[in-house]
């Protein structure tokens, strides 16, 4: 327990760490850093207590009269049940003043539908919809209304909060703050299936107005001008799952790619949204992710491939 105390907080010094629970960027992180801090080194001083007493127990001598059994009652009543009932009565104290910082509400609602393996993000005020990013503005409480579509997911940001699930037919709230501007990334920390160590997405923290400025962007229509890639679009069924609002696409089945070419990654975070890798994922997303529910897209010639993935990058 003391090494592993030593080696976490070692961790959490080291200036090097980019991502993780021990590198708190929001108020929720930083709420359970501080009771893991407490609950570690509580733990730290009842395990050396414990060896002291150990130690004690072993090495003392005894005498067999009425005082040493008394005095032997008497400890055992005071570091067997008393000194354990303060530490755990003032770790539930803790605790329970640690949930209680938590805020109930936001001042700002996204709404995140998870499926296998993907995540949808909902802006209900400004009325769009993106996929795999969620962008917030530095220093608002955004309450996020999680929901699944599926099986049982999980949203964790370790930077900025705690876990929550996504239970089907089930609604469950999560307030997000972030303390500064950056990009952090987020898990699906339930297992849910075969991709879901790839079920990944950003969580992107912006100032106020660049914040405005990006969701003023996401909820205007396509403006691509893109008859032959538009045409392949809807010619090779991508239509029937996927959305661009603005032209006849309108699938609910996949990601919204209104604004497709805004995006850092593709396939829920384990890519980087460049040409190459979207025209694989295009051709065929089943040798980069097995188990989504893209199917391969076999009918392509090279020069349509060239057209579609040109009018995806468009998609701006």
């Amino acid at each position: 327990m003391l090494a592993w105390g030593v080696v976490a907080a070692l961790a959490a010094a080291c200036s090097s760490l980019q991502q993780g629970s021990l590198a708190p960027k929001g108020a929720g992180a930083q709420r359970q850093l501080d009771l893991f801090y407490v609950s570690l080194w509580a733990s730290t001083a009842v395990v050396l207590l414990t060896l002291g007493l150990l130690g004690y127990a072993l090495f003392r001598r005894r005498r067999d009269d009425d005082e040493e059994r008394f005095r032997d009652t008497r400890f055992i009543v005071s570091f067997g049940v008393v000194i354990p009932l303060v530490v755990l009565l003032s770790m539930m104290v803790v605790t329970f003043a640690s949930l209680a910082g938590e805020p109930q509400r936001g001042t700002m609602e996204v709404q995140v539908v998870a499926h296998q393996f993907w995540w949808e993000v909902f802006y209900p005020e400004q009325d769009f919809t993106t996929a795999n990013e969620v962008h917030i503005p530095v220093g608002t409480k955004v309450e996020l209304v999680l929901e699944s579509d599926d099986v049982i997911h999980s949203f964790w940001v370790p930077e900025l909060e705690g876990k929550a699930d996504l239970v089907p037919g089930r609604t469950n709230r999560l307030v997000l703050e972030a303390s500064e501007p950056g990009t952090y990334r987020g898990f699906c920390a339930e297992y849910c299936g075969l991709q879901h160590a790839n079920m990944l997405f950003l969580v992107i923290a912006q100032p106020e107005a660049e914040f405005e400025e990006w969701a003023a962007a996401q909820a205007r229509p396509a403006a691509v001008q893109d008859s032959r890639g538009e045409e392949l679009f809807e010619e090779h069924a991508c239509a029937g799952c996927h959305t661009i609002r603005g032209t006849s696409a309108d699938g609910d089945f996949a990601p919204d790619l209104t604004h497709f070419a805004s995006r850092e990654t593709l396939g829920a975070g384990i890519l980087p949204n460049e040409r190459g890798q979207l025209a694989g994922w295009v051709v065929n997303s089943q040798t980069i992710k097995p188990g989504n529910e893209m199917p391969p897209i076999t009918t392509l010639e090279p020069d349509e491939l060239e057209a579609l993935v040109d009018y995806l990058e468009k998609l701006e």
